[in-house]
């Protein structure tokens, strides 16, 4: 029996995310359904974490046991030939029995984009949002510090979670723009659900100078999801890397 890890970049866009649902197509599904096209056998996938319906992903990881005799490496291109084009597996690598996809992890890095033009794009309508005036880019950096640290974070969480804690700890958030994409990274060791879409949403209230960045102590405090901002929409959110072991 081995264990095999997966590393998979997709297009959430036409997903309701990783987690299987009934009746609706999930990457999670796709996945599963690749390998019983290679083994004949209904093998469950698990995953370092849920992304929602919409929400990309640039290094997601998985892993599965097989007792197919197949080299790791080749486990990438078998599944590949069986897998929608907007999902594909990066690599595959055989890892320890003990290895859990999800429980094994120690941080994830997300990144958010957000386009700031007075246009739509066509390109970019499912991989960023779209803004079309001016955020103050300094005033959100202030906003960072007041971020970082370990914290309840339950006003930035979304509705319906059965998560047992939301004790998280953010280790760096930054900002930045090229041209018109501004782009926001977070790395934590945990992320609560629609986290990072609400605290990039109440960053941007920020930029629009509808909140100062002296209000996030108060908010963090509060622990209710009806002090922080709008939550920000799927398509600009991207799973970036999971992150294990000694990096």
């Amino acid at each position: 029996m081995s264990t095999i890890k997966l590393t998979l970049e997709y297009e959430g866009t036409a997903y309701a995310g990783w987690q299987r649902q009934p009746n609706r197509p999930t990457i999670q599904e796709q996945v599963e359904l690749a390998l019983f096209q290679i083994t004949q056998e209904n093998i469950p996938v698990v995953a370092a974490g849920r992304t929602d319906a919409g929400v990309h992903a640039l290094g997601q990881v998985a892993s599965f046991h097989s007792e197919k005799l197949l080299a790791p490496s080749k486990w990438a291109h078998a599944l590949n030939r069986y897998l929608p084009k907007d999902i594909a597996v990066l690599k595959s690598e055989e890892v320890e029995t003990s290895f859990h996809a999800r429980y094994s992890a120690i941080g994830k890095r997300y990144e958010y984009h957000i386009r700031l033009h007075a246009c739509r794009s066509a390109l970019e309508r499912n991989r960023a949002w779209h803004l079309r005036s001016a955020l103050d880019l300094g005033l959100m950096q202030q906003t960072i510090p007041y971020l970082l640290g370990t914290h309840d974070y339950s006003s930035f969480e979304g509705p319906r979670s059965d998560t047992k804690t939301q004790i998280c700890s953010i280790s760096h958030m930054a900002i930045h723009q090229q041209e018109s994409l501004l782009i926001m990274q977070i790395e934590a060791d945990r992320f609560l659900k629609q986290m990072v879409r609400a605290i990039v949403g109440t960053l941007v209230e920020v930029g629009r100078k509808r909140r100062h960045p002296h209000e996030l102590p108060s908010i963090i405090q509060a622990r209710d999801r009806r002090t922080a901002g709008e939550t920000a929409p799927p398509q600009g959110l991207y799973l970036v890397e999971v992150l294990y072991g000694i990096r």
